[in-house]
């Protein structure tokens, strides 16, 4: 049904802002393989141009350097805002990344008038994940939080601005969004992904490196590829327009359970959890990935731009339930989903394909396993 909504608007020019991030880079690519579709990317980085995706490097801190690289943009019908700019204080944060947005918009109402829709990606701080224990299920009509919050602020700027206008907008708020991007400080399957890859290659079982309430807490995680297919959605639906849904794989899970399913895939053993600082041990871990890529011969990424290690500790050491509702979505229209533990193997083994992870072995593995 998604791919059949997809389809019935097929003169779209997509603007992907952040697009080097997780949810950007899956975003830019389902975009890339819908009919009618042209699409741009926004970074601070430049890229090459890559088939059907055009990048384009733009400080969005610079409203002229805005105007002089998307003036030419007036074909342009959906904007995916997905950049961001950290800052030391919830209170910095709020300004800049409210700037980035309002400079954007300051141009785009100007040069695109065939603007009709923009989404802006949240996440679990909406509802104060990164604090503390919350409210779970947590659903999209509950209560704020106290400000600062960027994420509030965003969206209300997208309220005042949306009235009388032609255009609609759709708040999306995934969870620990998982894919494959470089020099992206969020991204949990990449923190595993490398953690289990200079473990194996030092001889180690793999151990979760989190404390033993977060190991038996209840998780959830987001595909890149289902939050871009909700992406997609959003600009075709009327059911989406000016609402806030929370979007997930749509399962949940203990690492206690999925953390042996996962050793599995990188043929491993298991061993009991130890808290350990990802940030403090893997510092100085740059050399033995440097082994990795040479011994099997992988893709030369520079060991500071495939993995951030702080996302890892704030997700190993978050020790209450981390749940939201998406039965919004849902009665909305929007049904995809995948299971958590297949969305982990397929991901590892995209890596292995595009040789950021070194193979496995064909015949099997000497490895034991404890479940």
């Amino acid at each position: 049904m998604i791919a059949q909504q997809e389809n019935t608007d097929n003169n779209r020019t997509v603007i992907v802002a952040g697009a080097h991030g997780v949810a950007g880079r899956a975003a830019l690519e389902h975009y890339a393989t819908l009919p009618g579709t042209v699409v741009y990317g926004l970074s601070r980085r430049s890229a090459p141009r890559s088939g059907k995706i055009h990048h384009i490097s733009v400080d969005l801190l610079n409203p002229d350097d805005i105007r002089a690289k998307l003036g030419h943009l007036s074909a342009a019908t959906h904007l995916v805002f997905g950049a961001y700019i950290e800052k030391p204080t919830a209170a910095e944060k709020t300004a800049v990344n409210v700037e980035i947005l309002r400079n954007l918009l300051d141009v785009l109402e100007k040069t695109a008038p065939a603007l009709k829709h923009i989404i802006l990606y949240q996440g679990g701080k909406a509802y104060g994940a990164d604090l503390g224990p919350f409210k779970t299920p947590a659903r999209e009509d509950d209560p704020r939080l106290m400000p600062p919050n960027f994420y509030y602020d965003q969206e209300d700027l997208l309220r005042a601005r949306q009235r009388g206008k032609n255009w609609h907008f759709t708040v999306l708020r995934p969870e620990a969004i998982s894919g494959f991007a470089l020099g992206n400080p969020m991204n949990l399957t990449m923190v595993i992904a490398v953690y289990a890859s200079i473990s194996k290659e030092l001889g180690l079982p793999l151990r979760f490196p989190g404390t033993i309430k977060a190991y038996q807490a209840l998780y959830q995680i987001t595909s890149a590829e289902i939050l871009a297919r909700a992406t997609a959605w959003t600009g075709v639906s009327q059911a989406a327009q000016n609402e806030i849904f929370n979007i997930t794989n749509g399962d949940y899970f203990r690492w206690q359970y999925m953390w042996p399913r996962i050793a599995k895939m990188f043929e491993m053993a298991v061993a009991d959890p130890i808290p350990i600082s990802l940030t403090e041990y893997m510092a100085d871990k740059g050399q033995v990935w440097d082994a990795i890529v040479k011994k099997h011969d992988l893709q030369p990424i520079p060991y500071e731009q495939i993995v951030a290690w702080p996302f890892g500790d704030f997700i190993f050491h978050t020790e209450f339930d981390n749940i939201t509702s998406t039965i919004k979505a849902r009665r909305a229209g929007f049904h995809d989903c995948i299971d958590t533990e297949d969305m982990f193997s397929e991901f590892f083994q995209k890596l292995r394909a595009m040789n950021v992870l070194p193979q496995l072995h064909v015949e099997g593995s000497e490895a034991t396993h404890k479940e």
